[in-house]
């Protein structure tokens, strides 16, 4: 009976202290601050630099996000296409050429 006393007094003891230390956790991070975030927004890949290899006189036209990559329209002297990077590995994952 003694045994089981003890055990129930040293569970009730972790039970407060898990839900002091959950309390404790919850305002330390109400109060810190962070970063401003957009809703569904996905977290983006630390800045690399990007190479498109496009020949000279290119210019970007625009960006966007398409699915899982990033599309960016690339204006060239010998005419426009999109380029598909994917953003984790900053590598070319496809082009779509507006005329051949």
């Amino acid at each position: 009976m003694a045994a089981l006393k003890a055990l129930v007094i040293g569970m009730g003891v972790l039970i407060v202290a898990g839900t002091v230390t959950l309390v404790v956790l919850l305002v330390q991070r109400a109060n810190a601050p962070s970063a401003p975030r957009v809703a569904g927004a996905t977290p983006m890949v630390v800045a690399q630099d990007i190479v498109l290899g496009e020949p000279a006189g290119s210019r970007i036209g625009g960006i966007a996000a398409a699915g899982g990559a990033l599309a960016i329209w690339v204006v060239r002297p010998d005419g426009e296409r999109v380029v598909l990077v994917d953003p984790a590995s900053g590598r070319r994952s496809g082009e779509i050429r507006l005329r051949d």
